[in-house]
């Protein structure tokens, strides 16, 4: 049930699950981040991460992101909350290879993170806030992971699910995801529709009508 969830939000994009949220009156749309490492479209379940300033949780003996990325696999998304801080980075190039081995779907990072090209090389999708090369060695460290966190002022937790493309990040509450996707997927079916009457010759005018205006509004 869970993999056929991830593979109909897949088949979605951003902007109609967030279509789908106005809809419903849920927040989820993440503000600020951008694919860095090309045209890519990622969706799945959320494994969580948060980053705090170095000395503000103790000492671990394993890296930032680590124990994310070996309980992660295909149908994962990892998701970094790192405060918005874009003169650090919160990821990295060998973290990004260990979460490519494992099939992770790609990376959500609340900040910078670096080694963009390595990562591009590697086919995995990395939305970020900038990219930065410095490291977050002496910087920042994992205070915790699959835990809940605050991406983008959106509050995210392990089970919700995320969708992101060229237009942005977009979480969905874990207990409203089969909600929110089944609305998702009527409003893409409508402007499918809507798409298909511009390429036969209907104005757009007429098209995009009174009914455009309100149609998130219909059935809330």
């Amino acid at each position: 049930m869970a993999e056929d969830l991830v593979r109909r939000l897949a088949a979605l994009d951003a902007c109609a699950v967030s279509d789908a949220l106005d809809r419903l009156g849920v927040t989820g749309v993440a503000l600020g981040l951008a694919p860095l490492t090309g045209n890519h479209r990622i969706a799945g379940r959320v494994t969580t991460v948060r980053l705090v300033e170095a000395g503000e949780a103790p000492p671990s003996p394993r890296h930032l992101g680590t124990a994310a990325v070996e309980a992660s696999g295909p149908g994962d998304v990892i998701v970094v909350e790192h405060g918005g801080r874009t003169g650090v980075s919160g990821w990295g190039g060998i973290l990004s290879l260990a979460a490519a081995q494992r099939g992770v779907e790609g990376v959500v990072v609340d900040g910078a993170c670096r080694d963009v090209d390595e990562s591009r090389e590697l086919g995995l999708p990395v939305f970020a806030r900038a990219a930065v090369p410095l490291t977050a060695r002496g910087r920042v460290v994992e205070q915790d992971w699959n835990i809940p966190v605050t991406i983008c002022g959106v509050a995210v937790a392990p089970g919700d699910h995320v969708i992101a493309d060229g237009s942005g990040v977009v979480f969905l509450p874990g207990e409203r995801a089969e909600e929110i996707v089944g609305v998702a997927e009527r409003i893409a079916a409508r402007e499918r529709t809507m798409a298909e009457l511009v390429k036969a010759g209907a104005p757009v005018s007429e098209v995009m009508g009174a009914g455009y205006e309100t149609m998130l509004q219909e059935n809330r």
